[in-house]
Protein backbone atom coordinates (compact mmCIF):
# COMPACT_ATOMS: atom_id res chain seq x y z
CA UNK A 1 0.00 0.00 0.00
CA UNK A 2 1.22 3.48 -0.90
CA UNK A 3 0.61 5.69 2.13
CA UNK A 4 -0.22 9.39 2.16
CA UNK A 5 2.08 9.82 5.16
CA UNK A 6 5.02 8.72 2.99
CA UNK A 7 4.72 12.08 1.22
CA UNK A 8 4.95 14.24 4.32
CA UNK A 9 7.80 16.61 5.12
CA UNK A 10 8.51 19.39 7.61
CA UNK A 11 8.50 22.90 6.16
CA UNK A 12 9.43 25.99 8.19
CA UNK A 13 6.55 28.49 8.02
CA UNK A 14 8.86 31.31 6.94
CA UNK A 15 9.57 29.49 3.64
CA UNK A 16 5.92 29.76 2.51
CA UNK A 17 6.00 32.65 0.03
CA UNK A 18 3.39 35.25 0.95
CA UNK A 19 3.86 37.68 -1.95
CA UNK A 20 5.08 37.39 -5.54
CA UNK A 21 8.51 38.69 -6.51
CA UNK A 22 8.59 42.08 -8.22
CA UNK A 23 10.03 40.53 -11.40
CA UNK A 24 8.37 37.19 -12.23
CA UNK A 25 11.39 35.69 -13.98
CA UNK A 26 13.81 36.19 -11.06
CA UNK A 27 12.48 33.24 -9.05
CA UNK A 28 15.03 30.64 -8.12
CA UNK A 29 14.88 27.41 -10.10
CA UNK A 30 16.16 24.06 -8.92
CA UNK A 31 17.04 21.85 -11.88
CA UNK A 32 16.49 18.16 -11.10
CA UNK A 33 18.01 15.64 -13.51
CA UNK A 34 15.62 12.77 -13.01
CA UNK A 35 17.80 10.04 -14.49
CA UNK A 36 20.81 10.73 -12.27
CA UNK A 37 19.11 12.44 -9.31
CA UNK A 38 21.58 15.34 -9.57
CA UNK A 39 20.33 18.87 -9.03
CA UNK A 40 21.52 22.41 -9.73
CA UNK A 41 20.66 25.79 -8.20
CA UNK A 42 19.71 28.29 -10.89
CA UNK A 43 17.19 31.07 -11.56
CA UNK A 44 14.16 30.93 -13.83
CA UNK A 45 15.80 33.33 -16.29
CA UNK A 46 18.31 30.50 -16.96
CA UNK A 47 15.52 28.40 -18.50
CA UNK A 48 16.99 28.96 -21.99
CA UNK A 49 19.94 26.71 -21.10
CA UNK A 50 17.63 23.73 -20.56
CA UNK A 51 15.48 23.91 -23.69
CA UNK A 52 16.37 23.43 -27.34
CA UNK A 53 14.92 24.06 -30.81
CA UNK A 54 11.99 21.79 -31.59
CA UNK A 55 10.90 21.34 -27.97
CA UNK A 56 7.14 21.76 -27.55
CA UNK A 57 6.28 23.77 -24.43
CA UNK A 58 2.72 23.20 -23.22
CA UNK A 59 1.08 25.76 -20.91
CA UNK A 60 -2.39 25.96 -19.33
CA UNK A 61 -4.11 29.17 -20.44
CA UNK A 62 -6.94 29.07 -17.89
CA UNK A 63 -7.78 32.29 -16.08
CA UNK A 64 -8.83 32.55 -12.43
CA UNK A 65 -12.25 34.08 -11.93
CA UNK A 66 -13.30 36.12 -8.83
CA UNK A 67 -14.76 32.89 -7.53
CA UNK A 68 -14.96 33.67 -3.79
CA UNK A 69 -18.21 35.24 -2.69
CA UNK A 70 -19.29 36.35 0.78
CA UNK A 71 -23.03 36.49 1.36
CA UNK A 72 -25.85 36.04 3.87
CA UNK A 73 -28.72 33.58 4.10
CA UNK A 74 -31.95 35.37 3.23
CA UNK A 75 -33.96 33.66 5.96
CA UNK A 76 -31.55 34.22 8.87
CA UNK A 77 -28.88 36.72 7.82
CA UNK A 78 -26.14 34.18 8.72
CA UNK A 79 -22.86 34.67 6.87
CA UNK A 80 -22.02 32.17 4.14
CA UNK A 81 -18.87 31.89 2.02
CA UNK A 82 -19.24 30.36 -1.44
CA UNK A 83 -16.43 29.29 -3.78
CA UNK A 84 -17.51 28.78 -7.40
CA UNK A 85 -15.87 25.64 -8.74
CA UNK A 86 -17.47 24.79 -12.05
CA UNK A 87 -20.29 26.03 -14.24
CA UNK A 88 -22.96 23.62 -15.44
CA UNK A 89 -25.95 24.37 -17.63
CA UNK A 90 -28.27 27.38 -17.20
CA UNK A 91 -26.36 29.32 -14.55
CA UNK A 92 -26.05 26.29 -12.28
CA UNK A 93 -22.69 26.12 -10.51
CA UNK A 94 -20.94 23.50 -8.45
CA UNK A 95 -19.76 25.31 -5.32
CA UNK A 96 -17.76 24.68 -2.19
CA UNK A 97 -19.67 26.23 0.72
CA UNK A 98 -18.27 27.26 4.09
CA UNK A 99 -20.43 26.34 7.09
CA UNK A 100 -22.20 24.08 4.62
CA UNK A 101 -24.41 22.34 7.20
CA UNK A 102 -26.59 25.45 7.30
CA UNK A 103 -27.09 25.48 3.52
CA UNK A 104 -29.86 23.04 2.70
CA UNK A 105 -31.92 22.44 -0.42
CA UNK A 106 -33.95 25.61 -1.03
CA UNK A 107 -31.61 27.88 0.96
CA UNK A 108 -31.05 31.22 -0.79
CA UNK A 109 -27.83 33.15 -0.24
CA UNK A 110 -27.71 36.85 -1.18
CA UNK A 111 -24.48 38.63 -2.13
CA UNK A 112 -23.61 42.31 -1.91
CA UNK A 113 -26.57 44.50 -2.77
CA UNK A 114 -28.70 41.50 -3.70
CA UNK A 115 -27.87 41.78 -7.39
CA UNK A 116 -26.71 38.16 -7.17
CA UNK A 117 -28.41 35.34 -5.30
CA UNK A 118 -27.69 31.62 -5.16
CA UNK A 119 -30.32 28.97 -4.46
CA UNK A 120 -29.20 25.53 -3.28
CA UNK A 121 -30.55 22.79 -5.55
CA UNK A 122 -28.52 19.77 -4.52
CA UNK A 123 -26.30 18.67 -1.63
CA UNK A 124 -23.02 16.89 -2.32
CA UNK A 125 -20.23 15.52 -0.15
CA UNK A 126 -17.73 17.52 1.91
CA UNK A 127 -19.30 20.95 1.54
CA UNK A 128 -20.20 20.70 -2.15
CA UNK A 129 -23.49 22.27 -3.22
CA UNK A 130 -25.07 22.70 -6.64
CA UNK A 131 -26.54 26.20 -6.77
CA UNK A 132 -28.68 28.19 -9.19
CA UNK A 133 -27.37 31.73 -9.76
CA UNK A 134 -30.15 34.33 -9.90
CA UNK A 135 -29.38 37.79 -11.31
CA UNK A 136 -30.26 40.45 -13.87
CA UNK A 137 -27.59 41.51 -16.33
CA UNK A 138 -24.26 39.95 -17.29
CA UNK A 139 -22.98 37.36 -14.82
CA UNK A 140 -19.26 38.02 -15.39
CA UNK A 141 -19.73 41.74 -14.74
CA UNK A 142 -21.64 41.06 -11.52
CA UNK A 143 -18.98 38.58 -10.42
CA UNK A 144 -16.20 41.12 -11.07
CA UNK A 145 -18.04 43.54 -8.79
CA UNK A 146 -18.96 41.16 -5.95
CA UNK A 147 -16.36 38.36 -6.03
CA UNK A 148 -12.70 38.19 -5.07
CA UNK A 149 -9.83 36.08 -6.43
CA UNK A 150 -9.57 33.05 -4.09
CA UNK A 151 -5.99 32.95 -2.83
CA UNK A 152 -4.88 29.73 -1.08
CA UNK A 153 -5.38 29.68 2.72
CA UNK A 154 -1.62 29.62 3.43
CA UNK A 155 -1.29 33.08 1.85
CA UNK A 156 -2.21 35.52 4.60
CA UNK A 157 -0.95 38.77 3.14
CA UNK A 158 -3.15 40.92 0.92
CA UNK A 159 -2.33 40.81 -2.77
CA UNK A 160 -1.95 44.39 -4.03
CA UNK A 161 -2.41 43.48 -7.70
CA UNK A 162 -4.79 40.54 -8.42
CA UNK A 163 -3.15 40.12 -11.84
CA UNK A 164 -0.09 38.73 -10.09
CA UNK A 165 -2.15 35.62 -9.34
CA UNK A 166 -2.72 35.20 -13.09
CA UNK A 167 -0.25 33.98 -15.67
CA UNK A 168 0.64 36.52 -18.37
CA UNK A 169 -1.05 34.19 -20.90
CA UNK A 170 -4.25 33.57 -18.88
CA UNK A 171 -7.09 33.69 -21.38
CA UNK A 172 -9.97 31.25 -20.82
CA UNK A 173 -11.96 32.12 -17.68
CA UNK A 174 -13.02 29.32 -15.37
CA UNK A 175 -10.50 28.47 -12.63
CA UNK A 176 -10.80 28.67 -8.86
CA UNK A 177 -6.99 28.61 -8.50
CA UNK A 178 -4.03 29.58 -10.68
CA UNK A 179 -1.77 27.13 -12.52
CA UNK A 180 1.12 28.56 -10.53
CA UNK A 181 4.10 27.07 -12.39
CA UNK A 182 3.22 29.53 -15.15
CA UNK A 183 3.57 32.58 -12.90
CA UNK A 184 7.33 32.76 -13.58
CA UNK A 185 6.95 33.53 -17.29
CA UNK A 186 6.94 36.99 -18.88
CA UNK A 187 6.12 37.96 -22.47
CA UNK A 188 9.85 38.59 -22.94
CA UNK A 189 10.68 35.01 -21.90
CA UNK A 190 8.20 33.61 -24.42
CA UNK A 191 9.59 35.82 -27.18
CA UNK A 192 13.09 34.57 -26.52
CA UNK A 193 11.99 30.93 -26.32
CA UNK A 194 10.21 31.19 -29.68
CA UNK A 195 13.22 32.91 -31.22
CA UNK A 196 15.25 29.89 -30.08
CA UNK A 197 12.87 27.57 -31.96
CA UNK A 198 10.81 26.37 -28.98
CA UNK A 199 7.18 25.74 -30.01
CA UNK A 200 4.74 27.16 -27.43
CA UNK A 201 1.20 25.75 -27.40
CA UNK A 202 -1.80 26.03 -25.06
CA UNK A 203 -4.18 23.62 -23.41
CA UNK A 204 -6.92 24.55 -20.95
CA UNK A 205 -7.71 22.87 -17.65
CA UNK A 206 -9.91 24.78 -15.24
CA UNK A 207 -8.32 24.29 -11.83
CA UNK A 208 -10.70 23.17 -9.12
CA UNK A 209 -10.87 20.79 -6.18
CA UNK A 210 -9.13 18.02 -8.12
CA UNK A 211 -5.91 19.99 -7.96
CA UNK A 212 -6.03 21.67 -4.56
CA UNK A 213 -8.22 19.61 -2.21
CA UNK A 214 -6.11 17.89 0.52
CA UNK A 215 -5.89 14.11 0.75
CA UNK A 216 -8.18 12.61 3.39
CA UNK A 217 -7.22 8.93 3.12
CA UNK A 218 -4.05 7.18 4.32
CA UNK A 219 -4.27 4.64 1.49
CA UNK A 220 -3.37 6.69 -1.59
CA UNK A 221 -5.26 4.33 -3.89
CA UNK A 222 -8.54 5.12 -2.08
CA UNK A 223 -8.38 8.83 -2.89
CA UNK A 224 -10.90 9.98 -5.50
CA UNK A 225 -10.03 13.08 -7.50
CA UNK A 226 -12.65 15.75 -8.13
CA UNK A 227 -13.49 16.26 -11.81
CA UNK A 228 -11.86 19.10 -13.72
CA UNK A 229 -12.76 20.26 -17.24
CA UNK A 230 -10.09 20.36 -19.97
CA UNK A 231 -9.80 21.35 -23.64
CA UNK A 232 -7.24 20.66 -26.36
CA UNK A 233 -7.25 22.38 -29.77
CA UNK A 234 -6.42 20.75 -33.10
CA UNK A 235 -3.41 23.04 -33.45
CA UNK A 236 -1.97 21.85 -30.13
CA UNK A 237 -2.80 18.19 -30.82
CA UNK A 238 -1.12 18.32 -34.23
CA UNK A 239 2.03 19.93 -32.81
CA UNK A 240 2.23 17.31 -30.07
CA UNK A 241 1.65 14.33 -32.37
CA UNK A 242 4.34 15.58 -34.74
CA UNK A 243 6.80 16.06 -31.88
CA UNK A 244 6.10 12.50 -30.72
CA UNK A 245 6.59 11.15 -34.24
CA UNK A 246 9.87 13.02 -34.69
CA UNK A 247 11.23 12.23 -31.23
CA UNK A 248 11.23 15.84 -30.02
CA UNK A 249 10.70 16.69 -26.37
CA UNK A 250 7.43 17.74 -24.78
CA UNK A 251 7.81 20.08 -21.79
CA UNK A 252 4.82 20.66 -19.54
CA UNK A 253 4.42 23.89 -17.60
CA UNK A 254 2.77 22.77 -14.38
CA UNK A 255 0.87 19.78 -13.12
CA UNK A 256 -2.42 20.91 -14.68
CA UNK A 257 -0.87 20.82 -18.15
CA UNK A 258 0.41 17.33 -17.31
CA UNK A 259 -3.06 16.15 -16.27
CA UNK A 260 -4.49 17.43 -19.53
CA UNK A 261 -1.86 15.77 -21.72
CA UNK A 262 -2.03 12.44 -19.91
CA UNK A 263 -5.85 12.50 -19.81
CA UNK A 264 -6.11 13.01 -23.57
CA UNK A 265 -3.49 10.32 -24.28
CA UNK A 266 -5.17 7.81 -21.96
CA UNK A 267 -8.46 8.48 -23.72
CA UNK A 268 -7.28 8.18 -27.34
CA UNK A 269 -3.74 6.74 -27.40
CA UNK A 270 -2.70 9.94 -29.18
CA UNK A 271 -3.42 13.66 -29.00
CA UNK A 272 -6.71 14.91 -30.46
CA UNK A 273 -8.83 18.01 -30.53
CA UNK A 274 -11.24 17.38 -27.68
CA UNK A 275 -12.85 18.50 -24.46
CA UNK A 276 -13.68 16.41 -21.46
CA UNK A 277 -13.59 15.93 -17.72
CA UNK A 278 -10.78 14.24 -15.86
CA UNK A 279 -10.36 12.58 -12.49
CA UNK A 280 -6.84 11.41 -13.36
CA UNK A 281 -4.75 10.84 -10.24
CA UNK A 282 -1.05 10.30 -10.90
CA UNK A 283 1.06 8.75 -8.15
CA UNK A 284 4.12 6.44 -8.06
CA UNK A 285 3.56 3.39 -10.23
CA UNK A 286 1.75 5.37 -12.94
CA UNK A 287 2.78 4.56 -16.52
CA UNK A 288 3.78 7.83 -18.22
CA UNK A 289 3.04 8.50 -21.90
CA UNK A 290 3.42 12.13 -22.87
CA UNK A 291 6.08 14.36 -21.33
CA UNK A 292 9.87 14.52 -21.17
CA UNK A 293 10.34 17.50 -18.85
CA UNK A 294 8.22 19.43 -16.37
CA UNK A 295 8.37 22.87 -14.80
CA UNK A 296 6.62 22.89 -11.44
CA UNK A 297 6.52 24.76 -8.15
CA UNK A 298 7.27 23.26 -4.73
CA UNK A 299 4.15 21.54 -3.44
CA UNK A 300 2.39 21.01 -0.12
CA UNK A 301 3.19 17.97 2.03
CA UNK A 302 0.93 14.95 1.42
CA UNK A 303 -0.59 16.56 -1.69
CA UNK A 304 -1.63 14.87 -4.93
CA UNK A 305 0.74 17.24 -6.75
CA UNK A 306 3.75 16.07 -4.74
CA UNK A 307 2.73 12.50 -5.56
CA UNK A 308 2.58 13.34 -9.26
CA UNK A 309 6.09 14.77 -9.44
CA UNK A 310 7.36 11.87 -7.29
CA UNK A 311 5.91 9.52 -9.89
CA UNK A 312 7.64 11.41 -12.70
CA UNK A 313 11.06 12.08 -11.17
CA UNK A 314 11.29 9.35 -8.52
CA UNK A 315 10.17 9.79 -4.92
CA UNK A 316 13.70 9.53 -3.51
CA UNK A 317 15.01 12.12 -5.97
CA UNK A 318 12.18 14.51 -5.19
CA UNK A 319 12.53 14.29 -1.42
CA UNK A 320 16.30 14.77 -1.60
CA UNK A 321 15.67 17.85 -3.75
CA UNK A 322 13.07 19.18 -1.30
CA UNK A 323 15.46 18.70 1.62
CA UNK A 324 18.05 20.68 -0.31
CA UNK A 325 15.52 23.39 -1.18
CA UNK A 326 14.65 23.78 2.50
CA UNK A 327 18.34 23.97 3.46
CA UNK A 328 18.88 26.60 0.76
CA UNK A 329 15.76 28.52 1.82
CA UNK A 330 13.84 28.32 -1.43
CA UNK A 331 10.40 29.92 -1.39
CA UNK A 332 7.55 27.36 -1.42
CA UNK A 333 4.04 27.02 -2.87
CA UNK A 334 2.03 29.35 -5.14
CA UNK A 335 4.18 32.49 -5.08
CA UNK A 336 7.37 30.53 -4.50
CA UNK A 337 10.30 29.29 -6.55
CA UNK A 338 10.22 26.52 -9.13
CA UNK A 339 11.78 23.23 -10.13
CA UNK A 340 12.65 22.15 -13.67
CA UNK A 341 12.64 18.36 -13.95
CA UNK A 342 14.60 17.27 -17.00
CA UNK A 343 15.35 13.95 -18.64
CA UNK A 344 18.84 15.17 -19.57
Amino acid sequence: MIKTSDFDYELPQELIAQTPLKDRKTSRMMVLHKNSGAFEHRHFYDIYEYVKPGDVLIRNNTRVIPARLFGTKEETGAHVEVLLLRQHEDDIWECLVGNARTVKIGTVVSFGDGSLKAKCLEIGEKGIRRMQMIYDGIFTEILEKLGTVPLPPYIREKLDDPERYQTVYAKVEGSAAAPTAGLHFTPEVFRKLEEMGVIVKDVTLHVGLGTFRPMDTENVEEHVMHEEVYFMSKDTADALNLAKKEGRRIIAVGTTSVRTLESVWNRFGEFRECSGETRLFIYPGYEWHTIDCMLTNFHLPKSTLLMMISSFAGQENVFRAYEEAIREKYRFFSFGDCMFITNE
